[in-house]
């Protein structure tokens, strides 16, 4: 099979197209043709050498897929040969997903629903779980203000939704351009409520706006770790979704006794049951089942092309440079 493999962390001039052979299904698992992957932030922070670059097990990166099963371990009865398929397969596959073929615990699966295509099914996965597991683990009184950084992303957008819909109006974000700002806007927010982050006096303006937030989610990290920190009443909850909080973001929100909520994809694979993988295929199953009722809608996309070096390259520059205005950046496995 076709794969675009990551020789060595570092440049996007690392990637390699090559012809490697085709996985074979374990027991438990499915062989899946891919038909599309989409790009996230963790794929090229992997690439980099990140910490997250600690979770590779095979050179092929990409997280996420939909596609068609065509061939079933033997202790596999939950699905048929045929059955058009989405997952989160994190690291937990033979072999990520910029590849035409990968094989994954049943237990990851979820059936695509009928209304969504390919590309629109493969852009959920990672962001709606990330989205799906913040909105859960963190339950915000309605009458609340939330401070939520990069909002018009992926998680972000999701995230919005599910709380829009569950009756959480108060909701300020940032944006950094106008396409992110219709985007916000589309899905809900109120325009008063979109701050431009590229403007130094970001925190005098979210405070002249709601004053100090009980609840802040952090989807950036980094320089807007330390306005979260500062944007934060005492003992106020900070959820934690890259980890890229500086030392100095650290510092104060210790000082103020924040409570700290890590949000993490891979967490429940820490656990030591027989089920623990069940985790993924249910909140998959639970984000398919909202769309399907119409409580949200599958994020934007944006193809980027076929299977290649080139649009890997063009995908990951699209990601580091903060470029996906609002959009799910994906690519066609055909």
């Amino acid at each position: 099979m076709k794969a675009v493999i990551l020789k060595n962390f570092g440049s996007i001039e690392n990637f390699e197209l090559i012809e490697i052979e085709q996985p074979k299904p374990q027991n438990d698992e499915v062989l899946i043709k891919i038909k599309a992957t989409a790009f996230n932030p963790i794929d090229y922070q992997m690439r980099q050498g990140a910490t997250e670059s600690k979770l590779l097990k095979s050179p092929i990166l990409g997280r996420e897929l939909s596609g068609e099963i065509v061939q079933l371990g033997k202790n596999v009865k939950s699905f048929e040969i045929g059955e058009k398929v989405s997952a989160y397969v994190g690291s937990l596959a033979s072999n990520g997903t910029y590849a035409e073929f990968t094989s994954v615990p049943a237990e990851l699966v979820a059936k695509k629903p009928e209304k969504l295509t390919y590309e629109q099914a493969t852009a959920i996965p990672m962001v709606g779980m990330t989205a799906l597991q913040c909105f859960k683990r963190v339950v915000i009184p309605k009458d609340k203000a939330i401070f939520i950084t990069g909002g018009a992303g992926g998680v972000g957008t999701i995230l919005i939704k599910l709380l829009l819909a569950n009756g959480n109006k108060n909701i300020y974000t940032t944006s950094g351009n106008k396409d992110s700002t219709n985007h916000l806007k589309n899905i809900g927010i109120n325009e008063n409520n979109i701050v431009d982050y590229r403007k130094d006096n970001i925190t005098n303006m979210l405070k002249a706006k709601n004053g100090n937030f009980e609840y802040v989610v952090d989807l950036v990290g980094g320089p807007m770790s330390e306005i979260c920190a500062e944007l934060i009443d005492v003992f106020g909850t900070y959820v934690d979704i890259t980890f890229l909080a500086t030392e100095k973001a650290k510092e104060t929100l210790f000082d103020k006794a924040t409570t700290i909520i890590n949000i993490t994809n891979y967490a429940p694979t820490l656990k030591n049951t027989s089920d623990k993988y069940e985790y993924y295929g249910n909140a998959l199953k639970e984000l398919f089942d909202k769309i399907d009722k119409d409580i949200i809608t599958a994020p934007e996309v944006a193809i980027i092309g076929d299977l290649s070096v080139e649009n890997v390259q063009k995908a990951h520059l699209i990601l580091e440079n903060n470029q996906t205005r609002g959009k799910k950046i994906v690519m066609t496995v055909e």
